[in-house]
């Protein structure tokens, strides 16, 4: 009979407590593996990016997943800060994403390009207060309000970039949950919200008579979740996308005529509604994610990323409105993920690696929105959609 200790024994991972962020390790792991698993993984074992330079970014580093990249463009964007044309890298493995975006960039820019614009920006923590009654978390709130200054003086000790802009409140019975908003520069900005908050909801709580109890997040950030919270208040970058399709190359390039865009946009209207969907448009999380997983940024945010407002309209000349919305794309040009090897690469060949690029970043993330909403809906309406797939989407055995 095994005793409690024998129980409990695990078979653990390999780890080297002094450096475990070398070859050596990683080789060890995946031996680990095939022991344990009978697979042997090769291809995880190949790869250019130096373990040395990965903590901070994974733990138990054992080799690399190699997504395929792909390039589109060119793209015209005139924005306050992407101007001109962009090659677009792609990582996807899905087949006929790269042509549909290659496409929409080609209307796009023949069209005279995308004209981009930031229109907001705040990263948020959203502690939640607990009191005793209403009355005890409304006072709470007016305090707040009186002590934003030194609460701001706080949160800011511990960074040197996040600028703590405002506290926004909600009340639920005797809970008080604030919303504090951040600028964050070129990093997307949760840890450093997350610590800033931290350090300001200690003072608080040491310093109000009540010496209130309070959880880190009240789930009023929707940390990689989607919102309609988001969607007014934004989160992130808000950023919009707009272009006119003329008339004539709607018909040269997609077959299709402005008319036939409006009555399929008010179509898809009535079925987001149905619905009950946080996005209006096609598929904004294909572009999204494939610029995510080829530029180093937290995948996991496309969950708040993805989130769109269309906005279209036919005008009277024949050519035809549309912008796209994006209120809560979550993006980073420094830190993270951004300075490893080939995501590095990629923010190059974008030109915006490093600091002061992020709001260039944002702006081509939403114009490449905008060019595979285009090219997606009217694949719909002129019936290359399944052909398209069934061409170049097809890897089967």
């Amino acid at each position: 009979m095994k005793t409690s200790s024998e129980t409990l024994e695990r078979n653990r991972i390999p780890r080297n407590q002094q450096n475990d962020y070398t070859q050596e390790s990683a080789a060890e792991r995946r031996a680990f593996i095939k022991e344990n698993t009978g697979t042997t993984l090769s291809h995880v074992a190949h790869y250019s990016v130096d373990p040395a330079t990965l903590p901070g970014n994974i733990e138990n580093f054992t080799g690399v997943a190699q997504v395929p990249i792909g390039i589109a463009g060119p793209l015209r964007i005139t924005g306050e800060h992407a101007r001109g044309e962009f090659y677009v890298p792609l990582a996807t493995t899905e087949g006929t994403l790269i042509s549909s975006y290659n496409r929409g960039m080609r209307l796009l820019t023949e069209c005279g390009g995308v004209t981009t614009t930031v229109l907001d920006d705040a990263m948020q923590r959203a502690p939640v207060f607990m009191f005793d009654n209403a009355l005890q978390s409304r006072e709470f709130g007016a305090w707040i309000e009186e002590n934003f200054d030194e609460i701001r003086q706080k949160a800011e000790s511990t960074t040197h970039i996040g600028k703590l802009r405002n506290i926004q409140q909600f009340a639920v019975g005797p809970l008080r949950y604030l919303r504090f908003n951040y600028l964050t520069g070129d990093a997307a900005g949760q840890n450093m919200a997350g610590k800033a908050t931290f350090v300001a909801c200690e003072w608080i709580k040491s310093v109000y008579p009540l010496h209130p109890s309070y959880f880190l997040t009240g789930n009023t950030d929707t940390d990689k979740k989607h919102s309609h919270l988001n969607m007014i208040l934004g989160r992130g970058k808000r950023v919009v996308a707009e272009a006119v399709l003329r008339g004539d190359l709607l018909e040269q390039v997609m077959h299709i005529t402005a008319a036939d865009l409006s009555r399929t946009r008010e179509v898809q209207m009535a079925g987001a509604f149905i619905a009950g969907s946080s996005n209006n448009g096609a598929h904004s999380a294909n572009a999204i994610a494939a610029l995510f997983i080829a530029t180093g940024q937290d995948v996991a945010n496309v969950a708040e990323s993805h989130s769109a407002i269309t906005y279209t309209r036919q005008l009277e000349n024949g050519d035809f409105y549309w912008s796209i919305t994006l209120p809560s794309l979550i993006v980073a040009t420094y830190g993270g993920g951004t300075g490893l090897a080939t995501q590095r690469e990629c923010l190059e060949v974008l030109g915006c690696y490093g600091r002061g690029k992020v709001e260039k970043f944002a702006e081509i993330c939403a114009a490449v929105v905008l060019a595979g909403e285009i090219s997606l809906v009217s694949a719909i309406l002129h019936g290359d959609w399944v052909s398209a797939h069934e061409k170049l989407g097809r890897n089967r055995p």
